[in-house]
């Protein structure tokens, strides 16, 4: 138990630096915002690239895990909106991100740094089947719902060809095809330009890490409630059963999973809080500040979370045959 709190410490040590930098007013938001945009431009479409292509293309295109992980994301999507639907009586935009906020799980920010200190050997891996998940399917999907729901007048494909358009000029999107189709051609990364690549991607944890706590220090608290709860609850509880369903699915269809330590990284990443734009991508839909209140609760209570969560993982997993 010891060596798992000072595992999450660490992460939670770097949050709370940058929150009270900001609180302090050592920080102010445009210093959080240039830092953000560092991690986001930079720092980890660095790490991104570097996940991505060192690896074999066997440790990147693992079709049980990417399937596993994208059921159990989509379906909890489903729940979510049905339940803001029905439930709540909200209206679709409202829903679709709600949707959002507990499926979309921060693999880069926080997933990363966690993977790196409690399973170092799977971490790149697991980080790059992710994003490839995160940035192939799960971010324009959220981009189209979001048109759709809004009702916006752009339709078919039209909104097809925006949503490409904004993805061919997203570092993080160009960095995971560059690197995929290095790994898929057997092409290694120039010595000249591995070690600043290399350089520029450890700087991605402790930046984005001090990025998520100067971002929560501005956020809002006014508006907790109870629908917010059930996000952070969806998040932080439902995602990783979810996806762990999924893995299950994808075991019993015969499909690889890439080993035990894969799987148990997926689950991991999936526990963590919401990825850290989804505020951004919520604020063009003017449902930013329900977005940014659900993300300061997760993370907050992630810190009692996580910790459950590797301990379940690491009780119940052992020996369960996902190789």
């Amino acid at each position: 138990m010891s060596h798992i709190l000072t595992t999450t410490g660490a992460i939670f040590v770097l949050i709370a630096v940058g929150f009270v930098a900001v609180r302090r007013a050592v920080l102010t938001g445009d210093h959080i915002e240039l830092l953000g945009h560092l991690v986001l431009r930079f720092a980890l479409p660095a790490l991104i690239f570097q996940a991505v292509a060192g690896q074999r293309p066997a440790d990147v295109l693992i079709a049980g895990y990417m399937g596993g992980y994208l059921a159990g994301t989509l379906a909890l999507l489903g729940l979510a909106l049905a339940w803001s639907r029905l439930v709540l009586r909200q209206p679709l935009v409202a829903g679709v991100f709600n949707g959002f906020g507990m499926s979309f799980a921060n693999s880069g920010f926080i997933g990363y740094p966690l993977l790196l200190m409690v399973m170092p050997a799977v971490a790149s891996t697991v980080l790059a089947l992710n994003m490839l998940v995160e940035n192939l399917v799960l971010i324009p999907l959220a981009l189209a719902l979001a048109e759709y729901a809004n009702g916006g007048a752009v339709r078919g494909w039209r909104l097809a060809g925006m949503i490409l358009h904004r993805l061919a000029r997203n570092p993080i999107m160009i960095a995971a095809v560059c690197g995929l189709a290095l790994a898929l051609l057997g092409i290694g990364v120039p010595a000249v330009l591995a070690r600043p690549i290399e350089l520029t991607a450890a700087a991605s944890a402790p930046l984005s890490l001090l990025f998520i706590g100067g971002t929560l220090a501005r956020t809002p608290i006014g508006a907790l409630g109870g629908p917010v709860l059930v996000l952070a609850f969806g998040k932080l509880v439902l995602h990783p059963l979810f996806v762990g369903a999924g893995f299950w699915l994808a075991l019993h269809l015969g499909l690889g999973l890439g080993g035990d330590d894969v799987v148990r990284g997926g689950i991991l990443i999936a526990a963590t809080p919401v990825m850290t734009i989804y505020p951004i991508l919520a604020q063009r839909y003017g449902q930013h500040e329900t977005a940014a209140l659900a993300m300061f609760v997760m993370t907050i209570l992630s810190f009692v979370t996580l910790n459950i969560a590797l301990l379940a993982i690491d009780a119940l997993l052992p020996g369960t045959g996902f190789s």
